[in-house]
């Protein structure tokens, strides 16, 4: 049998993010508390994920037109996602007297954004040791939230798009002020 380049270069991509996905898993939480959901996208559901990230472009956000483009040269894409709940520990990191207070007031748990974090670098390291360009965008991931791809305890999510490519997909993209 013989493989093509493009086949085995999407099954790389799918068997990568299927590892990443386990890294972000394996990834160290605060007080032990699992609170990251993942999913990986590719075909039809990448394709809505870029859709959407080019609605919310529109106007004042161009960088989301352009990752979306991105997301469009990919094989797939890795959604990370953590619940902001209270870790009951009032460290104060977040900014609030306490973790009652926190949640109150709709502050982020400090605890649950680091998670997050780690889980998005180590499945990104894992991309990169499965020889992946990859990026990290908060836009597909405002994106995979404004579609429900998680539960309703996910308030924050990053994507990490894939691509094996002759060029990495991912650089040489034209700038854009980020204005918020």
């Amino acid at each position: 049998m013989i493989y093509t380049s493009e086949v085995a270069e999407n099954d790389a991509a799918i068997c990568a993010a299927e590892r990443m996905l386990a890294a972000a898993r394996t990834a160290p939480k605060a007080c032990g508390m699992d609170l990251i959901e993942a999913v990986v996208l590719d075909g039809d559901d990448k394709s809505r994920l870029s859709a959407v990230m080019r609605e919310i472009g529109v106007g004042n956000k161009a960088f989301f037109i352009r990752d979306a483009g991105n997301i469009d040269a990919c094989h797939c894409v890795v959604l990370v996602g953590a619940s902001v709940t209270p870790r009951r520990l009032n460290c104060g990191l977040c900014g609030a007297g306490s973790c009652v207070a926190a949640g109150r007031e709709g502050i982020s748990c400090a605890m649950s954004v680091t998670d997050l974090g780690i889980a998005v670098g180590s499945a990104a390291a894992t991309a990169m040791d499965c020889r992946m360009d990859n990026r990290i965008m908060f836009s597909a991931g405002m994106a995979a939230l404004r579609m429900g791809l998680f539960s309703d305890r996910v308030k924050i999510c990053f994507g990490i798009g894939l691509a094996t490519t002759g060029k990495n997909v991912f650089f040489d993209r034209p700038s854009s002020k980020c204005t918020s």
